[in-house]
């Protein structure tokens, strides 16, 4: 381990057996990892080879490129997390993918993110975590892996017990492999957290959220729950929230983008009467509107202390609604972060948020508004705050610390809870 290692050449040799072209942007990130003083000190580095680099323009992985790059990686001990995201990696890159996962023993962050991987790709990287022990963050995201893609990661979540953090959000999975998904975890012990975002759901009976009801009432592990796009209603709340009176584990649910109004509030309030342990609640894009904001404010400033950060963003909410939830502040000191951007702002909200981050009471930087004046009026303007901030992307350089973005999924462990 004290040895300065060299990926590079051995990129460039990998690169002439396997008669691939260099790819420079890999050879770059590779000459940067061997200057990379955690290598010596026995740490592990994440690869971040994103096809999105926001400071220079990239050519994006191709499956050939990404079997360089394994060969390379076979036997790297230090390399403990890798960033494809956002690269055209194919079904033939699953299979090296596959490959290196049944053979790895070090990698625990994969990320494959909006590739093209579909059904048969799904497949094989499924199978190949029947077998591995080590990995304990996978994305998924965007692609298209559908009905059948999913059944086969919901069959790997009854037999692999290290996987921690599952993403599969936007990834066309349809009602069979939702229930299949719910019923697995109903038995899994490992995983912490999953995004099942954006389903093709054709049903309203909302028979998914039925399972993943009954899942959240057995399941003690599950810290972290995203349901955005579910088409869920009020009767899918209602589902929930009765699960989760049992439930003492589950700490962030994201229920955004769905059709949850006032009267689903209603279940919610009662939940956070009662419920000790959830400290994230996403209610982005749904139609609260005043009723729902008043409902949920008078719980939090006279029954809740748990609850840490609260969207609800897009709610069709006026400023009777937003005055009462900056009311509901001032009393209750463990709401920290709240996101309103996109409601119906009057004079009084403005003033009202205005004066909760001028007393210090609310953070700047845990909210997604910031007052300005104009000819003597107070106004709000939005920041690029928000709990889903560094979901897409994640800074370049550096590492994303702060609790100010709460989407875990993206970048904070959940080993810690």
């Amino acid at each position: 381990m004290s040895e300065r290692p060299d990926l590079h050449q051995h990129y460039l040799r990998a690169c002439q057996n396997l008669g691939q072209p260099e790819h420079p942007f890999i050879a770059r990130v590779l000459q940067e990892a061997d200057k990379n003083d955690k290598i010596r000190c026995a740490k592990g580095i994440t690869l971040k080879i994103a096809g999105n680099n926001h400071l220079v323009p990239v050519q994006r992985v191709t499956d050939g490129d990404l079997q360089v790059l394994a060969s390379v990686l076979h036997n790297t001990v230090y390399v403990t997390g890798l960033d494809l995201r956002y690269n055209v990696l194919t079904d033939a890159g699953a299979k090296h993918v596959a490959t290196f996962l049944q053979e790895n023993s070090t990698l625990q962050y994969l990320n494959l993110m909006f590739n093209d991987i579909g059904t048969s790709g799904a497949e094989l990287i499924a199978r190949a975590l029947h077998r591995n022990k080590t990995l304990a963050y996978l994305r998924m995201t965007g692609n298209k892996i559908g009905n059948k893609g999913g059944m086969f990661f919901a069959s790997m979540l009854r037999i692999n017990s290290t996987l921690e953090k599952l993403d599969l959000g936007d990834c066309d999975m349809g009602t069979q492999c939702l229930i299949a998904i719910a019923t697995a975890l109903t038995q899994n012990k490992s995983v912490k957290a999953i995004n099942l975002n954006r389903p093709l759901l054709y049903s309203q009976e909302e028979e998914t959220t039925v399972h993943v009801a009954l899942m959240l009432k057995n399941n003690s592990s599950l810290v972290e729950l995203h349901l955005c796009k579910h088409e869920m209603k009020n009767f899918g709340v209602e589902q929930l929230c009765e699960a989760l009176y049992e439930n003492s584990s589950l700490r962030y649910l994201d229920l955004s983008c769905n059709k949850i109004t006032c009267d689903g509030v209603k279940f919610l309030v009662e939940l956070l009467k009662r419920n000790q342990t959830l400290e994230i609640l996403d209610l982005h894009a749904n139609r609260i509107e005043d009723d729902g904001a008043i409902y949920l404010s008078e719980t939090l400033a006279l029954n809740n202390r748990t609850l840490q950060a609260l969207s609800v963003v897009s709610n069709n909410i006026s400023g009777k609604g937003l005055v009462a939830l900056s009311d509901a502040m001032k009393t209750n000191m463990e709401l920290s972060y709240i996101y309103i951007w996109g409601n119906k702002f009057d004079e009084a909200t403005c003033m009202a948020f205005s004066e909760l981050i001028q007393t210090g009471r609310l953070k700047p930087n845990c909210t997604d508004v910031e007052p300005y004046e104009v000819d003597g009026h107070v106004h709000l303007a939005e920041l690029s705050h928000g709990l889903k901030k560094h979901y897409y992307w994640t800074p370049s350089c550096g590492e994303v610390t702060n609790k100010d973005a709460n989407a875990s999924l993206a970048i904070a462990a959940v080993s810690e809870h």
